[in-house]
């Protein structure tokens, strides 16, 4: 075979481009190997330094890496020459790597672009759409953004046909129902990172807690809030809370239905009244004392204008899981800026809607898209002074409702505000920055970092240093395992990222086909006109009682007085007649009738026999009737 001719020009260049990509070839892979090395002595060296903080040595601050130039050639991998030569803390291997775990094969969620000193537009930050039922965490200091990424997930969501549920403490949420506003500054930056932005605005139903704020009213009855529910909102104890539920339990035995806070009222006045007393002591276990406790609170939260958020007409939780026309999830808002200053209230009645919604719903297990996702903001609020029974409930809440469908999204400050039976059932998490301005804090970040996988970052750093609207991001794959740690710059939302304004939610509350069943609240009856009932009549019966009782005394008084009215008048009589008697006897022999009784010589004369025989016949012979 002739030697090949050189003096061609075509095969002369392509000589000198085959020698030209097999000395890059050799070059890239020595810098792999470099890399690898390199990624080799940082793991040594946090393993160590963790091993000195284990021993209590001191830590030495480790030096700052050292990056290295990259170049770029036509034939490298895109995700390899898109903002990463050498200005962040990945190597090429490491991008690729974090390229290749956010790749999957069915629809995603698009969370943002992989930062490495800059934007790497060709490294998308992805989450499957099917894990978003595994539950996640969102976190980060105040003003790092976690509102924003919110929204942007609940945006996404509810595009490919997924519910949303959020709570809106200030309102900052509402923006989703109206159009974003473009910016130089904001195109520039979705720019960056390949996100495509453009203005659009998501179905939106706004919801009212008890009615208080704008939105359709949302409202629970006692009953289906339950004891456990509502010790944690009355700040009982483990003993209180365990007779709040024989209350329960007696009112529910008993037919007394629970509406609202005025009901509960009732039966407790009534288990503590006189007429009750019985009936308390029958429950056992609960004293007069803590019946008495548990009121007082009862009225001191009601006072507080708590009452308004217990009543009916009951809310349906399904109303939550309602599609747009055209498909698209509806987001719903739960608007509180009525409650800020009862937090224990407002994160307790999400608990209460997300129980609701694992009481309805059927089991459905692994499904290509949630049913819904619930956003459960301020979720350390939940968690404060929690009793074991409750933190439990929460726990078999989250770990089962997965079955349901159902994706729930906790949205708070710090990982550690969340019980680590909590934290074990979350698949994701974005994680903006952390500040460790004490030492409280400090031991907060390093409890942070040491629940992230290993990776080429320095977190308690890196944590420190997220600007607005970056993240620490790992979630989990389709195959169930978490993917790398990624530093990513997010999405902005295309939505407006401030409050839809007042009129356009005013409207958009008045044209909801929800307010006619929920709008105008009802007042059936309950326990209170029940037991009010009861109570009235055994006051009327008492009193018929006592009134009978009243007439008897005085039917017996007026016996009395009347027998003895009688024996002195038939003693006065008596004492008259005797009088009489003795008068009469006393004048018997000196009176007229006594003379007048006695004859005279003449009389008794005239009035012998003899003289009575003379008489009669002088008369016959003057009137000539002896002839006869």
């Amino acid at each position: 075979m002739s030697a090949p001719d050189t003096t061609d020009p075509a095969v002369a260049a392509a000589e000198a481009e085959l020698a030209r990509l097999r000395a890059e070839s050799e070059a890239a892979e020595a810098q792999l190997k470099a890399a690898q090395a390199r990624a080799a002595l940082a793991t040594a060296e946090a393993d160590a330094a963790r091993a000195r903080i284990d021993a209590g040595a001191p830590v030495a601050e480790p030096d700052p890496p050292v990056a290295e130039p990259v170049e770029a050639s036509p034939g490298a991998g895109r995700a390899a020459i898109s903002g990463s030569e050498g200005a962040g803390p990945l190597t090429a291997a490491q991008v690729q790597a974090v390229v290749a775990g956010y790749t999957f094969a069915t629809p995603t969620l698009d969370l943002g672009a992989l930062m490495n000193g800059t934007a790497v537009a060709d490294a998308q930050i992805r989450i499957p759409l099917a894990m978003m039922n595994r539950h996640g965490l969102v976190a980060g200091a105040t003003g790092t953004g976690k509102t924003r990424t919110l929204q942007g997930l609940a945006e996404q969501l509810a595009a490919k046909g997924v519910p949303v549920f959020a709570a809106d403490i200030k309102g900052d949420l509402s923006g989703v129902a109206t159009p974003g506003e473009s910016s130089e500054k904001l195109l520039e930056r979705t720019r960056a990172i390949g996100q495509d932005w453009k203005p659009a605005a998501s179905v939106t139903e706004y919801y009212a807690l008890g009615g208080i704020g704008k939105g359709v009213p949302v409202r629970a009855t006692v009953s289906a809030f339950g004891p456990l529910l509502l010790s944690k909102v009355l700040g009982l104890n483990e003993t209180q809370e365990s007779s709040l539920g024989l209350v329960f339990h007696y009112a529910d035995r008993h037919g007394l239905a629970l509406v609202d806070l005025s009901d509960l009222r009732a039966v407790l006045s009534y288990l503590t009244s006189d007429e009750g007393k019985a009936e308390l002591k029958d429950l056992g276990g609960l004293s007069t004392a803590t019946a008495g406790v548990i009121l007082r609170e009862l009225i001191t939260f009601a006072d507080g204008g708590a009452d308004v958020f217990f009543g009916e007409p009951e809310f349906d939780v399904r109303e939550f899981l309602r599609a747009a026309p055209d498909g698209a999830g509806i987001i719903s808002l739960l608007e509180v800026p009525g409650v800020a200053d009862k937090p224990a209230l407002f994160s307790t009645f999400l608990m209460y809607l997300l129980a609701e919604l694992f009481e309805i719903l059927p089991e459905v297990g692994d499904v290509d898209k949630p049913k819904l996702v619930f956003f459960f903001d301020e979720a350390h609020l939940l968690f404060t002074g929690a009793s074991k029974d409750f933190t439990a409930a929460i726990v078999q809440t989250v770990r089962l409702i997965r079955s349901k469908g159902v994706g729930v999204f906790f949205v708070t400050q710090t990982p550690k505000d969340v019980p680590s039976d909590v934290l074990a059932q979350l698949g994701s998490r974005v994680q903006h920055a952390l500040r460790a301005f004490t030492p409280d804090d400090a031991k907060a970040l390093r409890a942070t970092v040491g629940t992230y996988p290993r990776s080429g970052y320095d977190l308690e750093r890196v944590l420190q240093e997220l600007g607005t609207g970056e993240a620490i991001v790992t979630v989990m794959s389709e195959k169930g395992a978490p993917t790398p740690v990624a530093w990513t710059r997010l999405r902005a939302p295309q939505g407006l990222m401030t409050p839809t304004p007042d009129a356009a939610i005013d409207a958009a509350v008045t044209a909801s086909p929800l307010l006619a069943t929920y709008g105008t609240a009802i007042d059936r009856e309950s326990a209170r006109e029940i037991l009010t009932a009861r109570m009235n009549a055994a006051d009327a019966a008492a009193a018929a009682e006592e009134a009978a009782l009243a007439k008897a005394k005085a039917d017996a008084e007026f016996a009395k007085q009347q027998a003895a009215i009688d024996k002195a008048a038939a003693a006065a009589d008596r004492k008259a007649q005797a009088e009489y008697d003795r008068l009469l006897k006393k004048t018997s022999g000196t009176s007229r009738t006594t003379r007048s009784s006695q004859k005279s010589p003449l009389e008794q004369i005239l009035g012998s026999k003899s003289t009575q025989t003379i008489l009669n016949g002088v008369i016959r012979g003057m009137f000539g009737t002896g002839r006869r």
